[in-house]
């Protein structure tokens, strides 16, 4: 069980929340500071950091499995570092990756049912997408299949990697190694999206099948200006993937 799970650091979370509701997101998690929440494919956690704090406005990238020892134990098999973490909230795994960039894996809760898909009421359209630079894009591409994402698309700027229970993980060419921005993928026509945001009075345009949505942490440069949601590729070329 492998899914894109990003943490989104914010000093709005009254915004992001409106925002995400929306978009199509369910809430699943609301402990105080701390909100986690589904999309149709993914899952998104939220901390609410005060204005002026370093993480204010930043996204990490991050995944969920559901079984951290499995997990760890395939994908240094496959070639990859990765180690059992032990924090104040738990266990997590730490992986280090070629390029020197290092993330970490999130134990996945089920459920209700059993399995591993996230709450029904989501959009089932929506993706949310995880995102690292790195000078190294295929160091970085390599780590991504070792720990069990599927190949999609790939070219000298990016490669992007769909997850077995939902969500996009994408590496991006950059200068340094560093954490991406929150960006989702819409499968399905993005104008029903803009009249909810409209409903729930969030500030989004489309261009050539973009919808650009107002990011609430913009406020003061801590941001960029807008949150990217892309429609997804028409045909995608995922590869078996036994983890």
């Amino acid at each position: 069980m492998l899914r894109s799970r990003p943490t989104h650091y914010t000093s709005h979370p009254e915004q992001w929340a409106a925002l995400l509701q929306a978009l199509g997101l369910v809430k699943t998690v609301d402990d105080g500071g701390w909100c986690e929440y589904d999309a149709g494919s993914g899952r998104l956690a939220v901390g609410h950091v005060d204005h002026g704090h370093p993480l204010d406005g930043s996204t990490i990238f991050g995944v969920e499995v559901g079984d951290l020892k499995e997990f760890a134990r395939r994908t240094e098999e496959a070639g990859t570092q990765a180690e059992i973490h032990e924090g104040p909230a738990g266990s997590t795994v730490r992986i280090s990756a070629e390029d020197g960039f290092e993330f970490f894996a999130f134990p996945a809760g089920r459920a209700p049912d059993g399995t591993w898909a996230t709450a029904s009421e989501a959009d089932p359209g929506l993706a949310v997408v995880a995102s690292w630079f790195s000078p190294f894009l295929g160091l970085a591409a390599n780590d991504l299949r070792n720990i069990g994402a599927r190949p999609r698309t790939e070219d000298d700027e990016s490669a992007t990697f769909t997850t077995k229970n939902g969500g996009i993980l994408q590496v991006i060419h950059g200068a340094d190694v560093s954490n991406g921005e929150l960006s989702f993928e819409y499968d399905g026509d993005v104008e029903p999206l803009a009249d909810r945001l409209a409903a729930a009075k969030v500030e989004a345009r489309i261009s050539d099948d973009v919808l650009y949505v107002a990011n609430p942490d913009a406020v003061g440069g801590a941001a960029p200006a807008s949150i990217v949601l892309a429609k997804a590729p028409k045909q995608q070329t995922a590869a078996p993937s036994s983890s």
